[in-house]
């Protein structure tokens, strides 16, 4: 998945960003405002990690504008704002939720973890598509009641795909996914990470298709 967190403690966007690399994710940093409008015209984003109080403006005017305009990607405020009424303020304006500074990198990931499933419109962190069984929290696949291990970009490449049987992605779509702006992606990264992916399906009856001169889609065999 590909997050945007605007922050403007560079020590703070480092260490949440450094963490969330581990678990496959591709991490822009904005630490304005604008340098966020910037990002989000530039590219689709899963879900926004947002900063109240940024030195051109409130983060809550940032996420009223984000609903007003219809955007519903998910945005998690981060707030050193403990008090209940500022926490139901910011749900109110349309956040999905909150955590309060300083927090523990654990609860971050869980919270991240709990809103994208929601917005998948999943309870269940385990699922099932054409005879294999998919957990992300263990970045496990079993095919044939046997257990594969899925490297982070494996993981979350087959989330975007599982998440859209069907639909073609093309290798532009895929990139913007998986990795940040301060990646360095070879013409090829892509095709590496499917072919290693269709490695980890062989055996079920699920395919990563190529359709020539468009993409990849997930289908059934």
């Amino acid at each position: 998945m590909r997050f945007l967190m605007i922050e403007d403690s560079a020590d703070l966007a480092q260490s949440v960003a450094e963490r969330l690399r581990l678990d496959g994710h591709a991490v822009d940093h904005a630490g304005s405002l604008a340098d966020a409008e910037d990002c989000l015209s530039a590219a689709p984003y899963d879900l926004i990690l947002l900063d109240l109080s940024l030195p051109d403006g409130d983060g809550r005017d940032f996420l009223i504008r984000q609903r007003r305009a219809r955007r519903d990607v998910p945005i998690i405020v981060m707030t050193a704002r403990a008090g209940v009424a500022d926490r139901v303020d910011v749900l109110d304006l349309g956040a999905d939720d909150y955590v309060t500074k300083p927090f523990d990198f654990a609860e971050l990931e869980a919270r991240c973890r709990a809103v994208l499933r929601r917005r998948g419109g999943a309870t269940q962190t385990v699922q099932r598509f054409a005879g294999f069984t998919f957990d992300p929290l263990t970045a496990q696949l079993v095919v044939a009641d046997e257990t594969r291990e899925l490297r982070n970009r494996e993981l979350r490449l087959l989330e975007i795909l599982l998440a859209a049987p069907g639909r073609i992605f093309s290798k532009s779509q895929l990139c913007d996914r998986l990795f940040s702006y301060a990646e360095s992606v070879s013409d090829n990264a892509i095709e590496v990470y499917v072919a290693r992916l269709r490695k980890k399906l062989d055996g079920s009856g699920a395919r990563i298709e190529t359709v020539r001169g468009m993409g990849y889609r997930l289908s059934t065999t």
